[in-house]
């Protein structure tokens, strides 16, 4: 029999859960060394299409071919065993283990001392990982403990975990959500390293952007079914979008000029520790006024997360104050900040933004459900949760296999974002923060996002937005602030300040403020 021109073929797949088909009767087949980028929205089936080539599920119906042989990839072991390697959306990594110990676990290599009893080569290990991280321009240091280490780093350590086990066909889902503009930038540098050593890329995304820098074909699903097979070159972003969600999408938010009123939000002199101890804010002064749009612009790492947690009460300030309606909440818990008016839509959605654990209808009132409208003398009203749940999921497009009753954690990252940003913008607060609020959605719903945040605006709420990306940045923003090592270190209208200035800013060698 000829050797197959496809390395993998996917015929006809079907997959269920109950009460939804994730993907149904797909069929693709990607080339040796291509870059192959699988598109679709939040809950589009992307993942789970993935998660069987990699052994994670089995397709109901269908069948899987490796090299033009037929396969029934029933584990991730198996899908090792055929140089089949995943780096996942949520990194799996030992945290107090070292980068060598991660990279090399499971296939340690083994010396015998005094000819008799095993031991672990370490040092063999480290000069493994440093040659194999040379070779493929990873470079990491491999004493590092993970937990010591940023998030661009981890992901070379998925990277090269898959590379020692001499993965061939390498699956990465979601690889930039959690990445600055200036890791995505490197990122996509190591994809186009990894296809010219001849390995062969399958990119889950929905950054239509990322697509037309790296991948040679792409596959578009709309949920569940293939709609086509592009070559990404010849394709615009904009058909790529269309039939990713199925309509004409505008990447711009229409925008009425905005009406500012009295200062919700004072932040004064207001000084942050991070959990080493280390000042991550030092001596931030802002105002934001109601129908304003403040947006705080910065490379990741430089006391983003600090300000925000400090204003929603995670975090107590070292210094300074923090007035919310002419009302010091400083030293507020969290209820009494969401009761004086504060919404918080996290960064980290799953340690901050949801019980994973709970069905979605619970989540939704976890801000509120001790209030007259969800409990009365301390019994819940199961029938009002479930009413609710039922709005929120219909009014922001939250798609689940089961409604309400769906466990959090199985939903898709981007819908479990988009219960979070529906249930803070639902409780129509004075003031509402938004961080990192449209990580891990897709082109349509990053749109949405936009266009609720200049609603809240228009309605006279106080926005923070705190975010990496300077396009949503300028979309949304009325006022823009750049912070730097934990110091805001420039305060401008938005129209008054040019992308290329805001990115000087950003480095810390702006003009000065």
């Amino acid at each position: 029999m000829a050797e197959s021109e496809f390395i993998v073929e996917m015929r006809h797949i079907t997959k269920r859960f109950p009460g939804i088909v994730a993907n149904d009767d797909v069929s693709i087949a990607i080339k040796k060394g291509e870059i192959f980028a699988v598109l679709g929205e939040n809950g589009a089936g992307k993942s789970t299409l993935v998660s069987m080539l990699f052994g994670m599920y089995e397709p109901d119906e269908g069948e899987i071919y490796i090299r033009g042989k037929f396969e029934r990839i029933n584990s991730p072991r198996y899908a090792t065993s055929l140089s089949i390697g995943m780096v996942h959306q949520h990194f799996r990594l030992v945290s107090n283990y070292t980068i060598a110990e991660n990279i090399i676990l499971g296939l340690e290599p083994e010396k015998k001392f005094l000819g008799i009893f095993p031991y672990i080569d370490i040092k063999k290990a480290n000069r493994d990982i440093a040659e194999l991280s040379e070779r493929y321009g990873l470079k990491v240091n491999p004493e590092d403990i993970i937990e010591n280490v940023n998030v661009a780093t981890c992901q070379r350590v998925e990277i090269l975990k898959m590379l020692y086990r001499e993965a061939e066909i390498l699956i990465f889902d979601e690889p930039t959500a959690v990445l600055t503009p200036q890791e995505i930038e490197a990122f996509l540098k190591i994809l186009q390293n990894l296809r010219e050593h001849g390995k062969t890329i399958i990119l889950i995304t929905h950054k239509l952007k990322e697509i037309k820098a790296v991948a040679d074909r792409c596959a578009i699903l709309n949920r569940g079914k293939l709609i086509s097979i592009l070559d990404v070159k010849t394709s615009s972003t904009d058909d790529m979008a269309k039939m990713m969600v199925g309509r004409e999408i505008s990447f711009t938010t229409p925008k009425v000029p905005a009406n500012f009123g009295k200062v919700i939000l004072s932040v004064e002199n207001m000084s942050v520790k991070n959990i080493t101890g280390l000042d991550a804010v030092k001596d931030v002064s802002f105002e934001i006024r109601s129908g304003e749009v403040f947006a705080v612009a910065g490379v990741s790492g430089n006391g983003q997360n600090e300000l925000a947690d400090a204003i929603a009460g995670l975090l107590k300030p070292s210094g300074g104050k923090i007035i919310l309606n002419g009302q010091d909440i400083t030293n507020s818990s969290v209820r009494k900040r969401i009761e004086a008016g504060v919404a918080y839509i996290p960064e980290d959605r799953h340690n901050v933004g949801l019980v994973l654990d709970f069905p979605l209808r619970d989540n939704f009132p976890l801000r509120r459900y001790y209030s007259s409208k969800f409990s009365h003398r301390g019994v819940i009203n199961e029938a009002e949760f479930d009413d609710y749940g039922k709005r929120l999921e219909s009014e922001y497009d939250i798609r689940s296999s089961q409604g309400g009753a769906t466990i959090t954690r199985s939903m898709s990252g981007g819908n479990q974002q988009k219960a979070i940003i529906a249930r803070e913008i639902d409780m129509q607060t004075p003031l509402i923060i938004f961080m990192q609020p449209t990580r891990g959605l897709d082109a349509g719903a990053v749109m949405n996002v936009h266009r609720q945040i200049v609603a809240e605006r228009d309605r006279g709420a106080a926005v923070l937005l705190i975010s990496l990306d300077l396009d949503e940045i300028y979309d949304c923003a009325d006022t823009i602030a750049v912070i730097f090592n934990g110091r805001i270190n420039k305060i401008s209208p938005a129209s008054e300040l040019s992308v290329e200035d805001a990115g000087l800013y950003m480095m810390g060698v702006g003009k000065s403020a």
